[in-house]
């Protein structure tokens, strides 16, 4: 299983694919921001949003189709040009455990690196299979912040903090 990572620029190119994952992986429970069921509009109208420039986008495809993807934003602030956000890893739900959100991880922290960025943060639910990724590739947790987001039954979940000096 060859993993080509591509830097998305051209959304229109993409959307289709992307809002399959996302719907797939919204409707397989993940906490990224959405609730079920998520309709294909509004996942399409998302990734139409992440064109900042300020964002850099990259996506991992296995024979030719998109398999998952991680977000960078970079701080635009002017006393946090040091700093940028991991949004919105994912993994389609059929390529999970195959090492793909740590291929996108590797490559995200290179990229920042290249942008001269020195720390990341990021957070994911408590409980969630991501904690453990990000524990196995050096991000230590700051913090816990009860109540953070509602799942789709209704419960507030909490969500966990964690950074990385790269």
């Amino acid at each position: 299983m060859g993993v080509e990572i591509i830097n998305v620029r051209n959304i229109d190119e993409y959307v289709e694919e992307l809002s399959d994952l996302l719907i797939k992986v919204v409707h397989d429970g993940a906490s990224i921001g959405f609730l079920p069921p998520l309709k294909k509009d509004d996942a399409d109208a998302y990734w139409r949003s992440c064109t900042a420039p300020e964002i850099i986008f990259l996506a991992a495809k296995i024979e030719g189709k998109i398999a998952g993807t991680v977000q960078l934003h970079l701080c635009t602030k002017p006393n946090g040009t040091h700093r940028a956000e991991v949004a919105k890893l994912m993994t389609h739900p059929s390529h999970r455990q195959k090492g793909i959100a740590r291929h996108l991880m590797n490559e995200i922290e290179k990229r920042a690196k290249q942008e001269g960025r020195t720390l990341l943060v990021l957070d994911t639910r408590e409980g969630d299979p991501s904690n453990l990724l990000y524990q196995s590739i050096g991000y230590i947790e700051a913090g816990r912040i009860p109540n953070f987001a509602q799942s789709e039954t209704g419960t507030l979940d909490t969500t966990i903090l964690y950074y990385k000096n790269i």
